[in-house]
């Protein structure tokens, strides 16, 4: 009977703590839970994206360890006005999408108070699988956002057009401009496209941007003195604009033609998609939408063809790889369920969830591995020393307004290249 009753009792306590903390049998192997499997919860992430499948893959998997957690993604409308009402509301979100620009601003100061610090060591995030380029952390270390995708500026290019015109792909911009000669003679109407009809995400912005962060990065009194608006700042843009001066003058692009396109981002991919551009000016979140949209382009679909996405080449050396974050997470520190929710943050803060999500969404992965989808192959090429981050050499968002707004009066014809860089700090939204 003795023997009998132990027995029972082994086989109850086992059951037990396999309960307390064993994932489902589906569960992918790699992830040790850390808390009950068996616990309920509510986890709520907002942003301002449409569709968010990576999130939601991610969401399915966690939820094979914590099959009773609820989770759930949620699309704000006009989000960056709206999230610090949100997060001082009943129902604020567990998880909330936060972007390096919004850092220092006053009218975002709720949104980062609210930030816990994801750099605390009992949390157990694996921030070392993490580029450290591009975490944004405050003075005192802190890390009140952690990034989730990256991404950078380029050009895609139709590598089939290219090889139908017997023509090499430009490594340097010497090359760009006589391969955008060829192309014209060739009856190509504009060799290089981009959107032309606001100054966010300007076509000379994204080919300019880069270099002008490639000429200061490594120079700490340039950075200060660009930072503070200070007027003799703008003397550090004159490089960059002379190069978007240059870019015009050489004729690669027909502004007119441009100008057509409707905006920045479904217009750039499916006028892309068509197949006569052999090269389109934009950033990787361009590039993120071309997988969905290729069987929604007819003319794709009936005539598809291989393209990459590669840094367009400014220099003599060749194009830079401008490392930026494209969406970041915070956690609210303050909401009903932050035990659960630390507990996903480690799960997803993890090499392999970064990098699929990275292919799903098809955007740079934040980790060291980096993990291209194969369209942004180009940029493996690209040597560490050209590889930067205005997040580490402390770039401020105020200061990249301003050569925004003086690329985009140059590219325009309002300014020309000694105007734009007299009225440095002086540019209005």
């Amino acid at each position: 009977m003795k023997k009998t009753i132990c027995a029972l009792l082994t086989v109850l306590i086992l059951t037990g703590l396999a309960g307390c903390g064993s994932p489902s049998p589906d569960a992918p192997e790699g992830f040790q839970p850390g808390l009950d499997t068996n616990m309920t919860g509510r986890i709520r992430v907002v942003g301002n994206y449409n569709n968010f499948e990576a999130l939601e893959a991610m969401f399915e998997r966690f939820g094979t360890y914590y099959p009773n957690v609820d989770m759930s993604y949620t699309k704000l409308d006009d989000y960056n006005h709206v999230i610090g009402t949100v997060l001082a509301g009943e129902d604020a979100p567990s998880i909330y999408t936060t972007y390096s620009w919004m850092s220092g601003r006053p009218e975002y100061k709720n949104v980062f108070d609210s930030a816990e610090n994801l750099a605390d060591p009992s949390l157990g995030l694996d921030l070392d699988c993490l580029r450290p380029i591009i975490l944004s952390k405050t003075e005192d270390g802190e890390l009140r956002m952690v990034p989730v995708f990256s991404t950078t500026f380029g050009m895609l290019v139709n590598e089939d057009l290219f090889a139908k015109e017997g023509l090499a792909v430009p490594k340097t911009f010497t090359e760009l401009v006589s391969v955008c000669e060829a192309l014209r003679a060739k009856g190509y109407r504009s060799p290089v496209m981009g959107y032309t009809a606001g100054s966010a995400g300007y076509l000379l912005f994204s080919l300019a941007y880069p270099y002008f962060c490639e000429s200061i990065a490594d120079n700490a009194d340039a950075v200060a003195l660009v930072n503070s608006l200070d007027p003799a700042g703008g003397e550090y843009m004159r490089p960059a604009l002379e190069l978007a001066a240059d870019f015009m003058r050489e004729g690669c692009a027909d502004m007119a033609a441009c100008a057509e396109l409707e905006n920045n981002y479904d217009s750039v991919i499916f006028r892309f998609l068509e197949g006569d551009v052999p090269m389109m000016i934009c950033t990787g979140d361009n590039v993120s939408g071309t997988k969905k949209r290729e069987s929604q382009s007819e003319a794709f679909s009936e005539h598809p063809f291989s393209y990459c996405f590669m840094p367009v080449p400014t220099t003599e050396d060749g194009g830079c790889f401008l490392d930026t974050p494209s969406l970041e997470f915070s956690v609210n520190k303050n909401c009903a369920d932050l035990e659960i929710t630390n507990e996903f943050m480690r799960f997803l803060i993890d090499a392999q969830q970064l990098s699929e999500m990275a292919q799903i969404k098809r955007l740079v992965s934040p980790t060291k591995d980096l993990s291209f989808d194969s369209v942004y192959a180009p940029f493996d090429e690209i040597p560490a020393e050209r590889i930067i981050s205005p997040e580490e050499f402390g770039l401020s968002d105020e200061a990249v307004v301003q050569f925004r707004l003086a690329v985009y009066s140059v590219g325009t014809g309002a300014m020309d290249v000694d105007e734009a860089v007299g009225g440095f700090g002086s540019f209005e939204k």
